[in-house]
């Protein structure tokens, strides 16, 4: 796991600065502290850092190979979960490999296949190819966006980078936004739209797509797409290939040379993950790492909800024994995630989701002190339909996202003169009505099946991408690689189109899942309510936050104390705790999400258009 950045320019050698790309570099160190290499001609300038996982003497980058005459380059991030049946299929075209790293094996699927490579990788990866003898560089994102890349274009050059902070220590690039990125920040965020980065003029390579520049022209294209089918089969086939299609996804999972745990809550998705990853560890005759994540004061101020029932202490712990790994819990002091928000903020390169990712910075700098590599469980939710809008109607009846429980809280704060409410939340809104027109559906499909289908679409589309957003930011930092099985595109392509009653036998979330993992787990945890990622429940937490907004809006060069409307403020303060935005955020993370606007304004000194 590592990070790429780049400068292609095939009309002026001269922007090939290295400086500048060594400057790019440098901004992104964190996610590759092992090593970092650097490749210059007359059309690109790529420079690489490595966070070793694999091969970890032979994969250096950039890495270059000849083949029938030709030259290729590579800077890549990601793992390839289906490297041993590429290797193979490529070596019978002839190719020879010098190491045992996916690098190689994904510059020989580009050299093979060209522009079908991307298609052909069961992993996450974001990848620069220089293709020398065709004059062009080809680029690619896996399905679901979980390894990042963001590009922009500056005269002749094109510029692109893992995170924004790189791109924007090019003397060119500002960071501008203009009226959509404030909507996206005031309606959407953590979430955004695919494709944006909120900054004028930066773009994201989406999800699922490939782009080849050549002749000064960056063209991307679709490799991917859920697609909706007619499920052929019984409720025991589906059963028993969900089974297969998970256990198989975990267990390619697993495979690394550097040290390797779970993070293990006691829910169900990361139960099922520490499950089958403990059982292969047993086989081989060795113990595996699990961590859990805890809060000082949360046992005293629980207080539970429809999103979050239940507190997970008691069932990781139980797991944990259950299951004998070698088990540690991790707990953050109020101090620490209050602290870390402004880190968070620099890691992420916007206002996030506060304590949500202040706290899994802080965990994770903690899991690299015994571990490298980490599965999580992420994405089961939005796959198998965890969440309430999947079977609450009147969620998903709405005209907005429906884990946006209130849209205009957060807006509603600023001076309307700059943010324009009305046109926004217009704005906003057809973006959501197209989104839900470009999901996939049959004639045949029943009235829950359509709605499931449309759930699950939102969901992988912008919920998830976010969620696996936060979760390779705040782990990167640390040079901590965080993998998530259940983000096989294999799984959700079958699993989309499973029948609706399936997944929700008997008014229970995730049966389907549940069902095809039963013998993995102790009823205890098999039958458990969903329960997210903890948050704290420590009311101190909420007075520190509280107390640092108001200290920053004093400051009469804020640009958040001169946009925000300061009695919409007051009242919002005054305020019972609710819900706002997903399971996690209510109110003292809104006001903490503040705090961070405030430093992301004043770090990158935002210019808004």
């Amino acid at each position: 796991m590592c990070s790429i950045c780049g400068i292609i320019d095939f009309k002026n050698k001269d922007n090939l600065n290295k400086y500048i790309l060594l400057e790019m570099g440098k901004e992104l160190s964190h996610r590759g502290p092992d090593q970092n290499g650097v490749f210059i001609n007359d059309k690109v300038a790529f420079q690489h850092n490595r966070l070793a996982i694999m091969d970890l003497e032979n994969g250096l980058q950039p890495m270059t190979r000849y083949f029938q005459g030709n030259e290729y380059t590579i800077i890549y991030n990601g793992e390839i979960y289906n490297t041993p049946e590429l290797k193979s299929e490529l070596e019978s075209y002839g190719i020879e490999f010098k190491t045992n790293c996916d690098t190689e094996v994904v510059l020989y699927s580009y050299i093979v296949f060209k522009e079908e490579c991307a298609e052909k990788l069961n992993g996450i990866f974001a990848f620069a190819v220089f293709d020398k003898s065709n004059n062009e560089v080809y680029i690619a994102r896996d399905r679901f966006g979980i390894k990042p890349l963001f590009y922009t274009q500056v005269g002749t050059s094109l510029l692109f980078a893992s995170e924004i902070k790189a791109l924007l220590k090019h003397p060119k690039v500002n960071a501008n936004l203009d009226k959509e990125g404030l909507w996206q920040l005031f309606y959407l965020a953590p979430m955004k739209i695919s494709g944006t980065s909120v900054f004028k003029d930066i773009h994201e390579v989406k999800p699922a797509h490939f782009g080849i520049y050549k002749d000064n022209h960056f063209d991307l294209k679709q490799y991917w797409n859920l697609e909706a089918k007619e499920f052929v089969g019984t409720e025991k086939d589906a059963i028993e290939n969900t089974r297969y299609l998970v256990t198989d996804a975990i267990n390619r999972q697993l495979v690394s040379d550097a040290p390797l745990s779970t993070f293990l809550s006691g829910g169900l998705d990361s139960s099922i993950i520490s499950s089958v990853a403990s059982q292969k560890y047993k086989n081989e005759g060795n113990i595996l790492g699990t961590y859990s994540f805890e809060y000082k004061g949360n046992k005293e101020n629980f207080k539970n909800t429809i999103f979050q029932p239940q507190s997970d202490d008691e069932y990781a712990r139980y797991l944990a024994h259950y299951l004998r790994t070698d088990h540690r819990i991790l707990t953050a002091d109020i101090s620490d995630i209050t602290s870390l928000l402004f880190d968070a903020v620099k890691y992420r390169d916007l206002p996030g989701m506060a304590d949500i990712d202040s706290s899994l910075l802080y965990y994770c700098s903690k899991v690299k002190e015994h571990h490298t590599v980490a599965l999580s469980g992420e994405c089961a939710d939005e796959i198998f339909g965890g969440y309430p809008w999947f079977y609450r109607k009147e969620m998903l009846e709405r005209d907005f996202f429906p884990w946006i429980h209130d849209p205009h809280t957060r807006i509603s704060l600023f001076d309307d003169t700059i943010v324009k409410r009305k046109e926004g939340y217009e704005f906003v809104k057809e973006v959501y009505k197209n989104s839900v027109n470009e999901c996939s559906m049959l004639d045949s499909d029943n009235a829950s099946m359509k709605q499931s289908r449309i759930a699950t679409w939102l969901s992988t589309q912008y919920f998830m991408t976010s969620l696996l957003e936060r979760k390779d930011r705040m782990s990167m930092a640390s040079g901590v690689e965080v993998r998530v099985p259940f983000a096989d595109h294999r799984i959700l392509e079958y699993v989309f189109n499973v029948p609706w009653e399936y997944k929700f036998e008997n008014g229970v979330e995730k049966s389907l899942l549940r069902n095809a993992m039963h013998d993995c787990l102790p009823d205890k945890i098999l039958n458990r309510k969903k329960s997210p990622y903890p948050k704290t429940h420590n009311p101190q937490y909420e007075e520190l936050v509280t107390k640092l907004l108001r200290e920053k809006l004093k400051n009469p060069n804020s640009v958040l104390a001169n946009i925000i409307d300061s009695h919409a403020l007051d009242n919002i303060l005054q305020y019972e705790n609710i819900t706002w935005f997903g399971q996690l955020m209510s109110k003292p993370q809104l006001i903490a999400w503040l705090v961070q606007l405030d430093y992301w304004f004043d770090l990158y000194n935002i210019n808004i258009l």
